[in-house]
């Protein structure tokens, strides 16, 4: 099968989204100019570059209460800062709870029952059990083609990690099963590993 998307696909869903997987999931915290948090995810994430460690998500959404795009969005614009927390499996309901389209005045972390924690080197909340957080400072927002579609791009100024996901000195993925979004309403969790060495 070939198609063009600008002519559509003729199938019951669109593939776009399951044919790019699996895909990590960007649990974006940020913080209003009046001081509510916010938490949502975002699976139009990944890490950027190491040095200095950079990161970007993007935002491709409405709502109606915020002018032409989300509540993040719009946060970070007016603080220039944002945390990404890692979304372990058993906080798989917690993560899809703060999914839900509420009012810019509902603190998500009390929605999904959630404890925050203050972040070390930037004005947000971060998810206090998560097994990492990312605390980012903006260095870009770029507008994308298409209506509402946004790329925020992200300093990593501190690193938070679970003291339980280190295990001899490693970073342990396995210690947390980190959740990955994939097509239509599917998930899938990362429980097995295997290495390759690199030529030469």
């Amino acid at each position: 099968m070939f198609y063009r998307p600008s002519e559509g696909h003729g199938l019951p869903h669109n593939p776009f989204n399951a044919i790019v997987t699996p895909r990590p999931i960007g649990w974006i915290s940020s913080r209003s100019k009046d001081g509510v948090n916010n938490l949502a995810p975002y699976s139009f994430f990944n890490a950027t570059a190491y040095v200095p460690p950079q990161v970007m998500f993007c935002s491709t959404g409405t709502k109606p209460d915020q002018d032409g795009t989300k509540d993040s969005l719009t946060n970070i614009r007016e603080t220039g800062v944002f945390c990404v927390n890692v979304v372990e499996y058993e906080m798989r309901d917690a993560m899809n709870a703060s999914c839900a389209n509420l009012a810019k005045e509902v603190d998500e972390f009390a929605h999904a029952g959630l404890e925050a924690a203050e972040c070390s080197e930037i004005a947000c909340a971060r998810v206090a059990a998560a097994p990492a957080a990312l605390e980012c400072q903006v260095t870009q927002i770029v507008e994308l083609k298409g209506e509402t579609n946004y790329m925020v791009m992200g300093e990593v100024v501190g690193v938070h990690m679970r003291d339980d996901c280190l295990v001899d000195g490693i970073f342990d993925v396995t210690t947390y099963q980190p959740l990955s979004r994939l097509g239509y309403m599917d998930y899938t969790a990362v429980r097995e590993l295997f290495s390759l060495k690199r030529p030469g």
